[in-house]
């Protein structure tokens, strides 16, 4: 299945909302995780990564 940013289930760009709807694992777990990720790695890593991840899955069609 393939990965695409979620229209619906988004709070920024839709990447972990298009994550959660592959994986069928809830959003809200996946951004904690994301979250603590974030803190733990000194935000650069995750947050260049989500920035490239906007750029390189496309947007899920209507």
């Amino acid at each position: 299945m393939k990965i695409v940013r979620s229209r619906t289930n988004r709070k920024i760009a839709g990447i972990i909302g298009g994550i959660a709807q592959t994986t069928g694992i809830d959003a809200t777990i996946l951004r904690i995780i994301f979250i603590i990720l974030l803190i733990t790695t000194a935000f650069f890593p995750l947050a260049i990564t989500y920035l490239l991840l906007t750029f390189i899955i496309p947007k899920e069609e209507r």
